[in-house]
């Protein structure tokens, strides 16, 4: 029987591994998104800074071990047995719903989740107990859940979404009213006392706060620092200016650069204290379990785990081991930069590819705050309101769209400072807050303080954030749910629910991990459209080149599916086929998107390079409005299981996409060469195509009036037959329009901002 608890030791081992993986993935974003989307130094200038400080915080975070052992529930009614399962039943369940989360490119927090596995694993083995002894109701739950401090972690999680939010707001909009975003125009002295303000913010929650307890600091020093905070803060907040000033006179130092850096070290400190134990905590506290029982030789149903009750020091060399774990996985993790992704992209202060949908609530929230805005406007006196909208106008750089910062220095070190602050002091406080919860949303209160929600995106930003918000209420819901029946299962099955669970477990990270691979895989394809960038004819001709090879090859291979899949009824391929053409239409809508900062970055002489461009979007979109109708026509007439095309149609069909085949990869070869030359005599045979297209319609009118018997068939042939013939309308305009405009002398012009570098 002492077997069973061993392995389960071993599967906790090793989930308590996977989990520091899946869980440091989702969580990158708390403490790399303002570096990263600030652009202040180098990506891997920000992940060496974030190692040190994760290794840092690792070492630090012992106190909150206890968490995982008393702080959801009573371990003194409760025997080994049973929390055995308990511990195991939240680490599978853990494990696979942050890799789902992870996947989707959506922030969650670990902390909700390892609370709400914790309370829904331990009701549903105390249901079990209470209804398997009659002296016992429902009513008794209450016994074995530790209630005070449940509800005191679950409303300080909660608390944390509209606290973390507010001060975000209120700050940004402080230091955006003192400093504008020509911060660097301002005085020095400005600069000096900013970081002087928000280094000792972060100096004194980190060494106050967060390390004042660890066992490195000497008890003098505790002393000090528990006696004299204010004292501390003043000495700090002078010394921290004047050495700032110095930095700036002497070494000419970007002090927004500094602060960013110390930020993003001191936050990835605070993530590793506070959420270590997310990850850790409940192995460890399985293992102290093991070693407990054990030691007193008792039956596994008849040993009481009160000794999970007394305080326990975790080994420092499980920390050392865990915060090595998550630094290598901040280096290798593709999932976390998918992630960060998505918050950066949610806080950019300039416009961007919206990702989520805008609905009822959130179009009903951007109303009530216009309204809100408009009536507190009317209020403020006009003079207030003419200088604060000085202090909001951005500075005109042009530079490349990849170059673009997502947002200034100034809200980057706004938004590790508040978040620093918070998270150590709930540290401090012993109080599990959710580092996910708290990042985020002073992300996104310092988005609306600055003004990057306008009027073009404050429906989707709003959709975003209650997007992420829903699937952190739904993390609480579904990780409740499915610990309490991984515990029923493990419960009444034993070793072979155990051995089956890790097996399934392993089976979806594997198969999460392949996806995610193969999906990176293809974003990464040379086959991604490029937004055009030059800032004259010449040049965008030459840009545009690559896009235009690109639609032909990606044409050509959906023509081609279409047909074949048609012809031997193959609706999988015809699926696969629709998600194609539905990638290529979305790109180049993208494209479409773009055409306003292109012509922004237009030299005067040159606007003519924006008729070409629009001109050529245009005959791209109609392209793929063609390649769409007649993939999805296909689709549907095979999906609805309709007659199959006859065999003079389908040869008919092939022999006109060997045609185009030819065509296109004629076509692609002339544009991927730069030899536009070659257009011309693919423009001399445009007759020969279309007469071949108008001979496949004259002859299924004769079909149709002689033999044909399928109306089904008969509409689907001529509907491909016609979108072909506009297809290659669109082709043929987008040909002439590259000929007509092309010269060969005039060398292609550079972008501005390249004539300048």
């Amino acid at each position: 029987m002492e077997n069973i608890y061993i392995y389960m030791l071993a599967a906790l081992a090793f989930l308590a591994v996977a989990d520091l993986v899946v869980g440091v993935s989702n969580d990158a974003v708390n403490f790399l998104n303002s570096a990263i989307g600030s652009k202040a130094v180098s990506f891997k200038t920000i992940m060496i800074v974030a190692s040190i400080g994760v290794a840092v915080g690792a070492m630090t975070s012992s106190g909150m071990m206890e968490v995982a052992r008393k702080g959801i529930f009573n371990p003194g009614e409760f025997m080994f047995n049973e929390i055995m399962v308990i511990f195991m039943a939240v680490m599978l369940t853990d494990i696979l719903l942050l890799d789902f989360f992870n996947t989707m490119g959506l922030p969650t927090s670990t902390t909700v989740s390892i609370v709400f596995e914790l309370l829904g694993a331990s009701v549903a083995v105390a249901l079990i107990k209470i209804y398997s002894d009659s002296s016992q109701s429902i009513i008794d739950l209450g016994n074995y859940i530790n209630n005070e401090k449940a509800i005191e972690i679950i409303l300080g999680i909660l608390l944390s979404v509209v606290v973390a939010f507010t001060i975000g707001a209120i700050i940004q909009y402080i230091s955006r009213l003192l400093l504008s975003f020509k911060f660097e125009e301002k005085p020095d002295w400005y600069s000096a006392i900013f970081s002087g303000f928000a280094v000792t913010s972060i100096m004194y929650f980190i060494i106050v706060k967060g390390l004042k307890n660890a066992a490195f600091m000497p008890p003098s020093a505790q002393e000090f620092l528990s006696s004299n905070p204010f004292t501390f803060i003043g000495i700090s907040f002078i010394v921290f200016t004047i050495l700032s000033i110095l930095a700036i006179k002497l070494f000419n130092a970007k002090i927004y650069t500094i602060i960013i850096i110390i930020g993003t070290f001191a936050l990835a400190v605070a993530f590793a204290g506070n959420d270590l134990v997310n990850f850790i905590g409940v192995p460890i506290a399985a293992y102290n379990s093991y070693e407990a029982w054990s030691a007193s030789g008792a039956e596994p149903t008849n040993y009481v785990m009160s000794a999970l009750g007394e305080p326990v020091q975790t080994e420092p060399y499980l920390l050392l081991i865990a915060g090595l774990i998550m630094v290598l996985t901040l280096w290798f993790s593709s999932k976390a930069r998918a992630v960060v992704k998505t918050s950066v992209d949610l806080s950019r202060q300039d416009e961007v590819k919206e990702r989520f949908e805008p609905n009822y609530l959130s179009r009903s929230i951007v109303r009530l705050s216009i309204g809100l805005n408009e009536s507190l406007s009317r209020i403020l006196p006009n003079s207030y309101k003419s200088w604060s909208d000085k202090q909001f106008v951005k500075s005109k750089v042009v530079v490349k769209e990849q170059d673009k910062p997502a947002f200034d220095l100034v809200r980057a070190a706004v938004n590790l400072m508040v978040a620093s602050v918070l998270i150590s002091m709930a540290t401090s406080m012993k109080l599990p807050l959710s580092t996910t919860y708290v990042t985020f949303m002073v992300a996104m209160g310092t988005s609306l303080a600055d003004r990057a929600w306008g009027s073009e995106s404050a429906v989707y930003r709003v959709a975003g954030v209650l997007n992420v918000i829903g699937g952190w209420f739904f993390t609480a819901f579904s990780a409740f749910m499915a610990a309490a029946i991984m515990a029923f299962i493990l419960y009444y099955g034993d070793g072979y629910a155990l051995a089956g669970l890790l097996a399934l477990a392993i089976i979806l990270l594997i198969r999460s991990y392949l996806a995610h691979r193969k999906s990176s895989k293809i974003m990464r394809e040379e086959d991604q459209l490029e937004k055009a960038e030059s800032s004259s004819t010449q040049g965008v001709i030459h840009e545009s080149a690559s896009n235009i090879a690109n639609v032909i090859k990606r044409g050509n291979r959906i023509y081609s599916s279409a047909i074949n899949g048609l012809s031997i009824q193959d609706l999988k391929r015809l699926k696969k086929n629709r998600q194609q053409i539905d990638k290529l239409s979305n790109e180049i809508d993208d494209l479409k998107d773009n055409i306003f900062y292109f012509i922004r970055n237009l030299e005067e002489p040159s606007v003519a390079a924006s008729n070409f461009y629009i001109n050529i979007l245009a005959h791209l979109q109609d392209m793929t409005q063609s390649l769409e109708y007649i993939s999805k026509a296909s689709h549907k007439h095979v999906n609805n299981n309709h007659k199959k095309l006859k065999f003079s149609q389908i040869k008919e069909l092939k022999d006109l996409d060997a045609r185009l085949e030819t065509l296109f990869a004629t076509t692609q070869s002339a544009f991927e060469s730069r030899s536009f030359e070659q257009i011309g005599a693919v423009l001399q045979n445009k007759t020969e195509i279309f007469d071949l297209v108008k001979d496949k319609i004259q002859k299924q009118v004769e079909r149709t009036r002689s033999e044909e018997s399928s109306p089904k068939n008969t509409t689907l042939y001529f509907s491909i037959l016609l979108e072909t013939k506009d297809l290659l309308t669109a082709m043929m305009n987008l040909l002439e329009e590259y000929y007509q405009s092309h010269d060969s002398s005039v060398k292609p012009a550079k972008l501005i901002s390249d004539q300048e570098e």
